[in-house]
């Protein structure tokens, strides 16, 4: 990946995660975040996986960022723009679409 994909990568990133890194890990622990998504074999949901690495990504120097890092920063990217395309009707606040959402770093309802 070259600079000019890292800061734009970068860029997008920061703008659809909009969840602090404290913010994120307070959630990250609630049973709501442990319930939404897709679990694999009953284990953590792939969503609150990403949210964990989120936090971490978050909470590095983006100097120190690796290319697999930078990669996951696109998946959360595509992840967060093709489910804000999916928002249901009506209120939103308590709604699986929401949590699953926040696991990925990003609150719908967050200014």
């Amino acid at each position: 990946m070259d600079d000019g994909q890292r800061d734009e990568t970068w860029k997008e990133f920061r703008e659809l995660v909009n969840m602090t890194p404290a913010e994120l890990e307070k959630w990250l622990e609630s049973d709501a975040s442990q319930s939404a998504g897709q679990h694999q074999d009953g284990g953590e949901s792939t969503g609150h996986a990403s949210g964990r690495r989120i936090v971490q990504i978050l909470r590095a120097k983006k100097g120190d960022l690796t290319d697999d890092d930078y990669q996951h920063m696109r998946k959360v990217a595509g992840y967060v723009r093709r489910h804000l395309a999916q928002r249901p009707s009506g209120d939103v606040r308590d709604t699986r679409w929401r949590y699953s959402l926040m696991n990925w770093g990003h609150d719908p309802l967050s200014g």
